[in-house]
């Protein structure tokens, strides 16, 4: 079984690298610090399971879990983090991520990581506790469960407040070109056919 390990922790990576590759049907093929290598390293090992931390500089285990299931939706993606937050918790099911642990339950994570790649979905015991109520509870989406940039953001925001191209471009110092192809991209990531669309979707799922 070929593992990636994410964490911006690079002592934290070397141990759970150390405990894993105790498994002796674990390998584990590379190490990354951040949710930007994250997505170059699935690419370049297309990994059985990533084992990523959630909480890391610049791009997100979060936004990095939405990057990589947009291209590879059976990506096995199982989220280690200190923190048991409702809204994590929450978003890592929306985005399709096979599992969400806390790195305090250390002794779990191997076999936690033999379930998700048997095809299970793997919640640590305090956060099946809690799934029930979290279920039942709206959250508003995140601009990262769609695999949204700061960037993308800003000009969608701007689009339902009704500005054209040339106004974008002003208040973001962009050219019209390439506002018009943000917005192009923007619609094709969403599924979205105009402007009028965009701005609905960002009232209904974003404000």
């Amino acid at each position: 079984m070929k593992l990636v390990i994410v964490d911006d922790d690079p002592l934290v990576a070397l141990s759970l690298k150390t405990i894993l590759e105790a498994q002796p049907e674990m390998t584990v093929a590379a190490l990354g610090g951040s949710g930007s290598e994250a997505v170059a390293l699935f690419e370049t090992h297309r990994p059985d399971v990533l084992l990523m931390d959630i909480r890391m500089e610049g791009m997100s285990g979060l936004e990095a879990a939405a990057k990589i299931l947009e291209a590879h939706p059976d990506a096995r993606i199982l989220l280690l983090t200190t923190f048991s937050d409702d809204e994590y918790i929450v978003r890592a099911l929306r985005i399709g991520a096979k599992g969400y642990i806390l790195k305090q339950a250390f002794e779990g994570i191997a076999p936690a990581i033999t379930a998700v790649f048997s095809g299970q979905t793997v919640f640590g015991e305090e956060i099946m506790e809690k799934l029930p109520s979290l279920m039942q509870t709206p959250v508003r989406n995140s601009p990262e469960d769609y695999g949204l940039n700061e960037k993308e953001l800003a000009i969608i925001r701007l689009v339902a407040d009704g500005q054209n191209n040339r106004e974008i471009a002003g208040a973001l110092y962009l050219g019209e070109g390439t506002v018009r192809n943000y917005i192009s991209t923007i619609l094709e990531k969403l599924g979205l056919r105009d402007r009028t669309q965009l701005a609905c979707f960002y009232y209904k799922r974003l404000s």
